[in-house]
């Protein structure tokens, strides 16, 4: 863990070494402070008629010194910050990279709001505790290291109280931290949850008010709340006890040191000058054991972050280019050759089992079956968003895995059942397929989706500003805009994961009627709900529990499929839909 997270300081390691050398300066020189002070009290005030001469001389160092720490000071904060904020923004790039990375098991492996903490929350608290390591974990044990060396300098009897002081102290904040830190590992899962409760209410809002769930999302968001505040009070209830302890310890020093140093001082074994800085020592140790003390509770809270953000920077994608890549697929055509896949590699069953399968380039295959069948698990093996556990899975006559990623999912257009648009125009928003299309390239393309027909209805047209997620817009149009989107990549390969499901059948006839005319040398797998969708492609796969049922035509499956046959009659038993007239979804 901590070798992933230094590798990620870069550049700014000049910034990480230079802020604890400033520290160590200043450190220096307020060590050095109390010793002149003392100087200017024992030869300077104390002296018969007192020495100006020393007094201004010594006065004059203590300036020097005391501007020479400030500076030092204001340097290491700069530095420090400089270091932090860099340190988080290449975790941050490097979490982000490492994720557009990932297949779809990786990210099946991280739920979104995880993602998202680690992103956000988790990086803000390791940057916090890198800074804080940077200064503090140099500062206060140089400061308590020097000044404890000052303090026996001065007098070995005095100090011999700080030694013991912090011995004590330090074993009781041990005590603090070891508790502390059980509750805030606990306490940063909890964030996992309080933001997978915002994401999917602000997300879903039109859906919570639709079914006046408002107080169920209330109680939910209120009860993850409760749980964080929980823990983190706990949490919090073991830190602020170093608070009393701390100052208990520094009034009995001070106590002891003064009752010491007074008799010392009637003895002659001790100047007021070396008491006045023996008790400035005394502040300084305990002050940086307690600074000590916040760092480990720092480190402690940042530790589980940090464990969760090289997670991700370490998980390696499943899915990677091979060495020599193929850099172009010849033509269209699909095989399977005895495929199996299963989601988890030690799962019992497989959610595809032997499956046998070849597509002509510019074939027209239906994909029909019940929810389960496994329909998308077999689409998505085409363009390797997830990979065959088992056999091989051939397009353009070469296996998937000798392709360039990038080559194969742009040759290989999927428009997945879950449509996703992003903030944005809806120009923007078709570029997605192919960045530099012309505007009559996106108009092509819209008009064989059917979606030229809603835009050019809107006020500014391909200029309309979709929302995120595309809330402003119905379910049917935006089907069509993803579909228009997929086809600006003109592959060899469509693939439509149940992509009509919200358009009436009138424009899902048109849809596929222009697919027929325009793109003739494109394969096209139509996966679908409605028999109607795929009962005029070249043919139709029939899946059941993650095996192929039947292939053929509509009237092959129809006389010899009891499956096909059983979902048309369900299907064709009443009157016909409405909106096989037209309509829009």
């Amino acid at each position: 863990m901590l070798k992933t997270l230094l590798s990620q300081v870069k550049e700014y390691k000049k910034a990480s070494l230079m802020t604890p050398l400033f520290m160590v300066v200043e450190v220096i020189c307020e060590t050095l402070i109390p010793l002149l002070m003392a100087s200017i009290v024992d030869k300077g005030v104390g002296v018969e008629g007192g020495n100006m001469k020393h007094i201004a001389i010594m006065g004059g160092l203590m300036l020097l010194l005391a501007a020479a720490g400030l500076a030092a000071g204001v340097g290491g904060g700069v530095y420090a910050a400089k270091a932090s904020t860099g340190f988080a923004r290449n975790i941050r790039k490097t979490m982000y990279e490492n994720i557009q990375k990932f297949s779809f098991a990786n990210i099946d492996k991280f739920s979104t709001a995880g993602l998202v903490t680690r992103l956000t929350t988790d990086i803000t608290n390791v940057q916090n505790a890198y800074q804080m390591i940077l200064r503090m974990c140099i500062r206060a044990p140089f400061s308590m290291i020097f000044a404890m060396g000052a303090a026996f300098f001065l007098s070995p009897r005095i100090a011999t109280i700080y030694l013991i002081a912090v011995l004590a102290l330090g074993c009781v904040l041990a005590i603090i931290i070891k508790f502390a830190m059980k509750y805030f590992t606990q306490l940063f899962r909890k964030y996992d949850d309080l933001n997978a409760t915002v994401q999917e209410n602000t997300s879903s809002i039109r859906v919570v008010k639709a079914y006046v769930r408002e107080d169920y999302e209330e109680n939910r968001m209120k009860k993850a709340s409760e749980n964080i505040y929980r823990l983190a009070v706990r949490a919090e209830n073991m830190v602020v006890l170093n608070s009393p302890i701390m100052q208990f310890t520094i009034y009995s020093c001070i106590l002891l040191i003064s009752w010491i140093g007074g008799r010392m001082i009637v003895s002659d074994t001790l100047t007021t000058g070396a008491l006045m800085s023996l008790l400035t020592y005394c502040m300084n140790i305990l002050m940086s054991l307690m600074m000590i003390s916040m760092v480990f509770v720092m480190i402690s809270m940042s530790i589980a972050s940090a464990e969760r953000i090289t997670e991700v920077i370490n998980e390696e994608p499943q899915i990677v280019n091979p060495k020599e890549p193929i850099m172009q697929v010849q033509e269209g055509s699909i095989e399977f050759r005895n495929v199996s896949f299963a989601y988890q590699k030690d799962s019992k069953e497989a959610v595809l089992k032997d499956i046998n399968l070849a597509i002509q380039p510019g074939e027209t295959i239906g994909i029909l079956g019940g929810t389960g069948s496994a329909k998308s698990s077999l689409v998505n093996l085409i363009s390797r968003l997830y990979d065959s556990t088992n056999g091989e899975v051939i397009v353009g006559g070469r296996d998937v895995k000798e392709y360039d990623l990038d080559t194969l999912r742009n040759e290989v257009a999927v428009v997945l059942q879950k449509n996703v648009l992003f903030s944005g125009t809806i120009l923007e928003n078709l570029r997605w397929g192919k960045e530099d299309a012309t505007l009559e390239e996106c108009k092509h393309a819209c008009r064989l989706a059917c979606a030229d027909e809603f835009i050019l209805a809107m006020p500014q047209g391909y200029e309309t500003y979709i929302e995120q997620g595309g809330t402003n817009v119905s379910g049917g149009q935006k089907q069509r805009l993803c579909i228009a989107r997929a086809l600006l990549k003109n592959p060899k390969i469509l693939i439509l994961d149940d992509s009509t499901s919200a358009v009436d059948t009138a424009t899902d006839a048109k849809i596929r009627k222009s697919f027929t005319e325009e793109i003739p040398g494109t394969t096209k797998l139509i996966i679908a709900q409605r028999v109607s969708s795929v009962e005029h492609a070249d043919r139709i796969i029939v899946m059941d529990e993650g095996k192929i049922a039947g292939v053929g035509t509509h009237d092959e499956l129809l006389s010899g499929n009891e499956i096909y046959r059983e979902v048309y009659e369900s299907q064709n038993s009443g009157n016909a839909d409405f909106d096989q007239t037209g309509g829009e979804a």
